[in-house]
C-alpha cells in the first residue's frame, strides 16, 4: 500500500516544555527524511508523535489512507527479559500486535459479548485480518530462518530461534534487530538510530533496504555516511534558535546550505549592528555638539548682543534637529536578531607523561572464550602510534583490546603492557560509569584530586547539568553516559586512548568535536569504529582488520 503522512503546525515536547513547534512535513512514498539536531532537540519525540505513541501539544498528523501500516522501531537500550529471538522479531515487525488484534476479533466474532460496543464483530474481524495479512504475520515464521542465515547468524533451527535475546552478544543482537527490519512490511517506516552497533556489512544491508523501500521513511541517525547515502531530504530541529526547517537535496547538500544560511545570517546581523552602532555614535556626537553650542551661546554672547545670541541659538537648534533625525533613522532600522551560538562540546583530551617506547606487545598469543578463539596474534604497539581497527561484529575486536590492555590472560603465548601507561577508555558498554551512584559522586570517585565544584563545572561543559549530576548513572541515557566518559578523558591524564565505537549515542556536533580533539591528541590511539566518516577523518598510521579471530595489518 502506498501511504502519505502529512504533519501540520505540529508542536511537541514533554510536561510544560516545548521542544519544537509550527512544524510542517509531508512524507510521501519514496521519501527518506533524515531528522537531525543536537541531543534533546526532540528527534525521538517527533518519531513517537508520528507513530501515535504520544499526543502532540498542538497541530495535526494525518495518514492517507487512514489504515496504512506505520512501523516505529525505537532505540532499545535494554533487552526484554525472557524474550526469544522469534518473539523479538514478531514484536518489532508489528506482527505480534497484529496477531493479538486478530485473535481478539476472532474471539468476539464467536462470542458477541466480547465485542466492543457499537462495533460490528464481522467488520472488526475483517479489519484485523487485513492488518494481520499486511503485517506479514502469516508467513513470518517461514521467512525468519533464511534472513537470519543470510545475516551470518547460525540460528536456522527451531531450537536456536527460541534462544533468548539476553543470551546474545551485542553484535548478534544488532543483527537480529536488522533482521526484524528486513522482515518488516510497513507502509511508512520510522527508524531511531538504526545504525547503532551494526558493522560495515550490516550498514550496507541497511542502506540497500532503506533505498529500496517504496514507502516513506523518517529516520534519526548519527551516522553521517549513512545519511549521505540514503536521505532525500533533511529536517533540522534547532533547539537553540527555536526553529525547524526542511532542506532538500540530501545530507551533504543540507550541510552546504546550512553553512551558507548561517554565514548569511551572521553577515546580515553584523551589517545591521555596524550600521546601528555608526548611527548611535553620530547621534551622540551631534547631541554633544548641540549641548556645547547652547552653553557657548549663553556664555559668550554679551547681554546686549541679541542678534549674535539668536544666531548661535538657531545653530544649536539645527544641531538638535540633526540629532532627532539621526534618532529617527535608528528607529526606522529593521531589527535583525543576533544568531544565537549553538552549544559546542569544548573538548580536549588530558595528557599524561610519555609511556615507554613499547606500549603493548602480543607474541603468538591465543585467547579462548567458549567456542571462540582469537589468535595466534603477534603485534606490537609503539608509543604515539594511531591504530584504526575494523572488522565484522563478533570477529574479536573487543577481545583484542582487552588483550592489549592486559585485562585478559592468554591461553597460549605472551602478552605484556608497557610501563607508565595511563589508559583512557570508552568501551562499547560505557561501563566505566555505571551503577546506582549519582553521576557526580561516581565521577568524583574516579578523579579524587578534583573538587566537587570543579567536577560539576566540567560536567556542565559536556551538557550534564544539575538535573543530570544528581541522578543515578544507570538512569542516564547512553548518550549522556558517553558524554560523561568524554569528560573523564579530559579530567585525567591519558597516554593510551582506547575508543570502542565512540560515536554510538553521540549527536553529530559532539562527534565532530571528538574528531577535532583527536587531531590534537599526541598519545597512542586504538580506535575501533564502523563510522566511515570518522575513519576517513581521524588520522591513523596503522590499520588492523579483525575477522574470524585473526588479525591482519592492511
Amino acid at each position: 500500500m502506498t501511504a502519505t503522512l502529512v504533519v501540520q503546525d505540529l508542536a511537541g515536547g514533554y510536561g510544560h516544555r516545548t521542544l519544537f513547534d509550527s512544524l510542517d512535513l509531508t512524507v510521501a512514498p519514496g521519501d527518506v527524511i533524515g531528522v537531525v539536531g543536537a541531543n534533546g532537540a526532540g528527534k525521538s519525540t517527533l518519531l513517537r508523535l508520528l507513530a501515535g505513541a504520544d499526543q502532540p501539544q498542538a497541530g495535526t498528523i494525518a495518514l492517507a489512507p487512514a489504515d496504512a501500516f506505520i512501523g516505529w522501531l525505537p532505540q532499545e537500550h535494554e533487552r526484554v527479559t525472557g524474550e526469544t529471538i522469534t518473539e523479538y522479531i514478531a514484536r518489532r515487525t508489528g506482527c505480534a500486535a497484529a496477531t493479538r488484534e486478530m485473535d481478539a476479533a476472532a474471539a468476539a466474532l464467536g462470542d458477541p459479548s466480547l465485542a466492543t460496543e457499537g462495533v460490528d464483530p464481522a467488520d472488526a474481524y475483517s479489519v484485523a485480518l487485513d492488518r494481520w495479512l499486511a503485517s506479514g504475520a502469516a508467513d513470518l515464521d517461514e521467512r525468519i530462518p533464511a534472513v537470519l542465515a543470510d545475516l551470518g547468524l547460525a540460528l536456522n533451527d527451531d531450537t536456536s530461534q527460541q534462544a533468548l535475546m539476553t543470551s546474545l552478544s551485542g553484535g548478534q543482537a544488532a543483527r537480529v534487530g536488522l533482521a526484524a527490519l528486513l522482515l518488516s512490511q510497513f507502509d511508512i517506516v520510522l527508524l531511531d538510530e538504526p545504525t547503532n552497533d551494526l558493522d560495515l556489512d550490516g550498514l550496507e544491508r541497511l542502506e540497500a533496504f532503506v533505498r529500496g523501500l517504496r514507502g516513506g521513511v523518517v529516520l534519526v541517525s548519527h551516522d553521517r555516511e549513512f545519511l549521505a547515502r540514503c536521505v532525500t531530504r533533511v529536517l533540522e530541529l534547532d533547539l537553540v534558535q527555536g526553529s525547524n526547517q526542511v532542506f532538500g537535496g540530501g545530507y551533504d547538500s543540507y550541510l552546504e546550505e546550512r553553512a551558507t544560511n548561517r554565514r548569511h545570517a551572521r553577515e546580515k546581523y553584523d551589517e545591521f549592528a555596524g550600521k546601528k552602532a555608526d548611527l548611535v555614535s553620530r547621534a551622540r556626537t551631534q547631541r554633544e555638539w548641540s549641548s556645547q553650542g547652547v552653553r557657548n551661546a549663553m556664555k559668550k554672547a554679551p547681554d546686549n548682543d541679541k542678534n549674535r545670541r539668536k544666531a548661535m541659538t538657531e545653530s544649536s537648534e539645527k544641531q538638535a534637529q540633526k540629532v532627532r533625525q539621526m534618532e529617527s533613522r535608528i528607529a526606522r532600522l529593521d531589527e535583525v536578531e543576533e544568531p544565537r551560538k549553538e552549544w559546542q562540546l569544548e573538548f580536549t583530551i588530558g595528557a599524561a607523561p610519555r609511556t615507554s617506547s613499547v606500549v603493548a606487545t602480543l607474541s603468538s598469543a591465543v585467547f579462548r572464550l567458549g567456542d571462540f578463539t582469537l589468535g595466534p596474534v603477534s603485534l606490537q604497539v609503539n608509543a604515539g602510534e594511531r591504530v584504526g581497527i575494523t572488522g565484522p561484529n563478533g570477529a574479536g575486536k573487543s577481545t583484542l583490546l582487552r588483550a592489549l590492555l592486559g585485562r585478559q590472560t592468554p591461553d597460549e603465548g605472551t602478552a605484556s603492557l608497557g610501563t607508565s601507561v595511563q589508559i583512557g577508555e570508552i568501551d562499547q558498554a560505557r561501563s566505566l560509569l555505571s551503577g546506582s551512584t549519582p553521576l557526580a559522586d561516581a565521577f568524583e570517585a574516579l578523579v579524587p584530586d578534583m573538587a566537587s565544584a570543579e567536577v560539576r563545572t566540567l560536567l556542565a561543559k559536556f551538557a550534564l547539568k544539575a538535573d543530570h549530576v544528581n541522578r543515578p548513572v544507570d538512569e542516564l541515557s547512553p548518550g549522556e553516559r558517553t558524554r560523561a566518559g568524554l569528560a573523564l578523558l579530559q579530567a585525567r591524564g591519558v597516554n593510551l586512548l582506547v575508543l570502542d565505537e565512540p560515536t554510538n549515542h553521540l549527536d553529530l556536533p559532539a562527534i565532530e568535536q571528538l574528531e577535532q580533539a583527536l587531531e590534537s591528541y599526541e598519545g597512542t590511539l586504538l580506535l575501533v569504529t564502523h563510522d566511515r566518516r570518522m575513519l576517513a577523518t581521524v588520522q591513523t598510521d596503522r590499520h588492523w582488520r579483525v575477522e574470524a579471530g585473526q588479525v591482519t595489518e592492511l
